[in-house]
């Protein structure tokens, strides 16, 4: 009788392994489509395809179970750029129709972003996670 827990404790270890109990991280999702949620809608001027912007931003890789698909950070700061043109396709779509002082968080596939390229420290087939502030139109 004395024995029934520890058998009970060896078969629950055993079975959560055989489950793929390790932690070894694996390739983010490539179903997860294009997506924008406005976390604050902004009042000022519009940002639209050949606006040049100015934007606060933080990137994260995708990843379906942390808080608000937000994995590992892999890039953060303030770039300037014109939409449609010297960003990745999802950024400047997921700045389209944004408005000076809103703050968007756009989830973008790796087909608008890097594909199969890896970049740095994102890795080939990544998606991606965004939270994009507009700052500025000029």
């Amino acid at each position: 009788m004395r024995l029934i827990p520890y058998a009970v404790t060896a078969l629950l270890a055993l079975s959560v392994s055989a489950c793929g109990g390790d932690s070894t991280p694996t390739a983010p999702s490539a179903n997860v489509p294009f997506s924008t949620v406005d976390v604050r809608v902004g009042t000022g001027a519009q940002a639209n395809t050949g606006s040049r912007v100015t934007v606060n931003y933080a990137g994260y890789l995708y990843s379906a179970t942390a808080v608000e698909n937000k994995g590992t950070r892999f890039d953060a700061g303030t770039l300037p750029f014109t939409v449609g043109t010297g960003v990745i396709a999802g950024f400047s779509q997921g700045v389209i129709g944004m408005r000076v002082g809103g703050l968007r968080r756009v989830i973008i596939p790796p087909s608008l972003g890097y594909g199969s390229q890896a970049q740095g420290s994102i890795p080939a087939n990544s998606t991606l996670v965004f939270d994009i502030e507009l700052v500025a139109v000029q």
